[in-house]
């Protein structure tokens, strides 16, 4: 009888013991976010991408179908920046304020200074076009990383590559050549660095993982290592190292690579994040034709 009730105790004890644990899981999400703060500030776009924050905390996003790129000041209001966007798709600001795209119209990467005045920064030599960049990160040395995957898109008279693979490219700054870092995923896609400039993050959207690397003084890629068996299109950090993926909703891994939360955004498919606002603390998404606002307990670090 006694090892009965010693044995029921025991049972008890680790099912509260575990209970606890889910409890903290749960909960766990509110020291992030509350997801019922998550609010949708518009859906009059098309199709929305390419978030990025200045300085300041003002997010700029592509609408790709409409050609256009726009501004979410820090103040909740929604302009125009430019609606010659060369059908700009994934965006970074740079040191000096410019904000660079990936430019598919033409297959280009280009600046943007303030007044939305247009910059050749690369493009390939003419019958070997890039495939169509599509998002990109900017190194402490001004260095661009940036993924060139293939989506047929309909204002291309094109309708196949022009050359061969899905890859990762590095652009050294002021170089005008660029150097291949990783041509062995199926379709990169999303991409983000690290503050200190020492790690990398690449997501292969086709074939459903994300992958970390250590970031050579070069610039080069060494160490991959299969960080998350899920793909994402745009992704971003915040301060304490976790990573944001988007897709299905936002579902946020720490540095190890396990998920420790999840930002339900039913309404549609979200395409690109980062933190905006003053202290960089307000997680702006965008998603389909539609952009989000959710306020967090953490900051962004780009």
């Amino acid at each position: 009888m006694e090892r009965i009730k010693f044995s029921l105790a025991i049972k008890i004890f680790i099912v509260c013991f575990l209970s606890s644990l889910a409890v903290k899981a749960q909960s766990g999400n509110k020291t992030l976010f509350n997801q019922d703060s998550l609010k949708l500030i518009s859906s009059q776009f098309k199709f929305t991408e390419g978030a990025s924050v200045d300085k300041k905390g003002n997010v700029f996003f592509t609408d790709q179908p409409n050609n256009t790129i726009w501004k979410y000041s820090v103040d909740n209001k929604l302009t125009l920046f430019t609606d010659k966007a060369s059908r700009a798709n994934g965006t970074y600001f740079d040191k000096k304020g410019n904000l660079l795209a990936c430019a598919d119209e033409n297959f280009q990467i280009l600046s943007f200074d303030k007044n939305a005045n247009p910059t050749l920064i690369y493009q390939n030599p003419k019958e070997s076009n890039l495939n169509g960049p599509n998002d990109l990160w900017i190194d402490k040395k001004g260095g661009i990383y940036f993924t060139d995957p293939y989506y047929q898109r309909n204002y291309w008279a094109r309708k196949a590559p022009e050359i061969v693979g899905e890859k990762v490219y590095y652009l050294p700054k002021r170089d005008k050549q660029v150097t291949v870092v990783d041509d062995s995923l199926q379709r990169p896609n999303g991409i983000v660095g690290t503050a200190d400039g020492k790690t990398l993050y690449v997501a292969d959207a086709k074939g459903s993982k994300t992958y970390q690397y250590d970031i050579q003084p070069d610039g080069s890629l060494k160490n991959r290592v299969l960080l998350i068996n899920q793909g994402s299109d745009g992704m971003t950090l915040d301060e304490q190292g976790n990573i944001y993926l988007t897709g299905n909703g936002v579902t946020v891994f720490n540095k190890a690579g396990k998920q420790i939360a999840y930002i339900n955004v039913s309404i549609t498919r979200t395409s690109n994040i980062c933190f905006a606002g003053k202290k960089k603390n307000i997680l702006f998404i965008t998603a389909g034709n539609s952009i989000y606002t959710l306020p967090m307990q953490v900051k962004g670090v780009e």
